[in-house]
């Protein structure tokens, strides 16, 4: 287990789409999902996507008891996520805060559904299938994003919402980068 450097905007591969993953439950793919766990804690982040440590490969892991970045958020399962399919619910959108580790220091207002389906695989090939709907429908959005070469200011309808964290919330500190 290592933790690995986070690419951050503007480097090329964050705006690939990622390969899908064709073997299950080798060396390797642990081997990536212990670094994937390792950095995000390292960061104290909510869930990061392997492109952002330079790993073009469609997984995700995500997940938290509480997090001081998001004091009011509710938990979010520990969840490897690979090869994901996510499928909208409603049309029902909301705004809300991100921040993003390749983004460092900037938080942006920006749209996701409400409720969400997401599909695919943990890292021994097993099916995952949830119904999930508010932060962690949120989180799941976002990492996923990053699998299409998506980052979240691509998603910012309203640049007036969007700066520097110190700027947007002088009085909490702890509201660093996802």
């Amino acid at each position: 287990m290592a933790v690995r450097t986070v690419l951050k905007m503007g480097e090329p591969l964050l705006l690939e789409t990622a390969a899908q993953i064709t073997a299950f439950d080798t060396p390797e793919l642990h081997a990536l999902v212990a670094d994937l766990f390792e950095t995000m804690h390292a960061y104290n982040g909510v869930g990061i996507a392997a492109p952002q440590i330079g790993v073009s490969q469609q997984v995700v892991i995500f997940g938290f008891q509480r997090n001081p970045r998001y004091p009011d958020a509710e938990a979010v399962p520990e969840t490897v996520l690979i090869n994901p399919v996510l499928t909208p619910l409603a049309d029902d959108e909301e705004l809300g805060w991100e921040g993003c580790l390749s983004v460092p220091g900037l938080r942006g207002e920006v749209p996701r559904y409400t409720q969400l389906r997401y599909q695919g695989f943990d890292q021994f090939g097993n099916a995952i299938d949830r119904t999930v709907a508010g932060f962690h429908a949120r989180v799941v959005q976002h990492e996923c994003d990053h699998l299409a070469g998506i980052l979240y200011p691509r998603r910012i309808r309203d640049l007036t919402r969007f700066g520097f964290n110190e700027v947007l919330f002088p009085d909490l500190q702890d509201r660093g980068d996802d």
